[in-house]
């Protein structure tokens, strides 16, 4: 049995989460523990101003912000082995993630690049533990998206069940199409645009249970313009970010408006953006699903759940608590086990999901 830790700051930057996980021989991850530890609002918008270029002296900045994050990181982790009673030198190895600013794989110069800002050395020497982190840029290097990677992790523990697919609702969506081929790609939207939008029209983090959007009217023009945004057409393997869908990408197609909606049935469109993107996705890739197990934030916006199976009829949609993992412990039990598959030197990628040359071990190890 092996002990390690997975960690996760995700596109909504809402604070890192963490989970302590043992794994047997197989790689069957049991998770022990979890914690959260919110973004603190400064550094939250800091990391929001990184994701825009154009910036003032964004490497110093940019160091910093990922040294404040390390610390933030570090405390996870300690409240994950005083809540399990765990020493630091029983665990393994930290997967860390980092805090995704620029994704822009497969452009410019042919191999592009993806860049989470992360300080693994510094949370090696907070923690006392090895840490393993960069892990979407081999993928990259082999000619692939980096993203998504938590497919080949939903196979492991989510599969087996036919016409079964998995859905993270995240800052972005993305879409887990379980079987052989895996398959997964990014969708679209989902928490990023919605939670923008409640900040600045309600002060709120965050539209609780989709109350807010449920109270107004979609706005059937403002769909449509969103809607034709390259992206949604584009085929697998694809991976998004904030590089593309953020507040100018939607202040662009609100200025189309001949009558600007208001506030609330804009946010009423941009729940029913998120859930046609996730439909529109199943039904042109996997007709055959019947049942949609959500994570991520997501998973608690009631209004959002409803809508997704409103609009397909007959497919069961269900938190992934109801197959044994809790929506809010997935990414970072994802990432627990990409470390442990570093660990094995075993390969953390698909090839048909990223579109990678092949099978790639995926991290770098910061012993402590």
């Amino acid at each position: 049995m092996t002990l390690c830790i997975g960690l996760m700051s995700g596109t909504s930057m809402d604070g890192v989460d963490g989970v302590l996980a043992e794994f047997e021989a197989d790689g069957a991850p049991r998770v022990r523990r979890d914690a959260h530890a919110a973004m603190p609002p400064a550094l939250a918008a800091e990391l929001m101003a990184l994701n825009r270029p154009g910036g003032a002296d964004e490497l110093h900045r940019g160091a910093l912000a990922a040294n404040a994050l390390a610390r933030l990181q570090a405390e996870v982790v300690a409240a994950l082995l005083e809540g399990a009673g765990v020493d630091a030198a029983a665990v393994a190895a930290v997967g860390s993630h980092g805090q995704t600013v620029r994704h822009r794989p497969g452009e410019f110069d042919g191999t592009g690049f993806t860049s989470q800002l992360n300080n693994p050395a510094l949370l090696a020497e907070l923690t006392g533990i090895d840490v393993v982190a960069d892990f979407r840029s081999r993928d990259v290097a082999a000619g692939g998206q980096g993203a998504p990677l938590v497919p080949a992790f939903h196979q492991a523990v989510f599969g087996g069940v036919a016409g079964r697919a998995v859905l993270n609702l995240g800052g972005i969506a993305n879409l887990t199409l379980l079987g052989e081929p895996l398959r997964g790609f990014d969708c679209g939207p989902a928490s990023a645009l919605m939670d923008h939008w409640c900040r600045l029209h309600t002060g709120r983090a965050y539209d609780e249970d989709g109350r807010w959007a449920a109270s107004g009217r979609v706005d059937p023009a403002l769909l449509a313009r969103l809607l034709a945004d390259p992206f949604f057409a584009k085929a697998p393997p694809k991976s998004t970010g904030r590089d593309l869908f953020n507040p100018d990408w939607l202040a662009v197609a609100l200025a189309f408006s001949p009558a600007p909606p208001t506030p609330v049935d804009v946010q009423a469109t941009l729940l029913e953006l998120t859930a046609r993107g996730v439909v529109d996705a199943l039904r042109a890739h996997a007709p055959q699903t019947r049942e949609l197990l959500v994570c991520g934030g997501g998973a608690f916006n009631g209004a959002l759940m409803a809508r997704l199976a409103a609009l397909w009829p007959g497919l069961r949609v269900a938190s992934t608590a109801e197959a044994g993992l809790p929506p809010q412990q997935v990414e970072a039990t994802a990432f627990a086990w990409l470390a442990w598959r570093f660990l094995q030197r075993l390969p953390g990628n698909h090839p048909d999901v990223t579109g990678a040359a092949g099978p790639r071990i995926l991290g770098a190890l910061y012993p402590a």
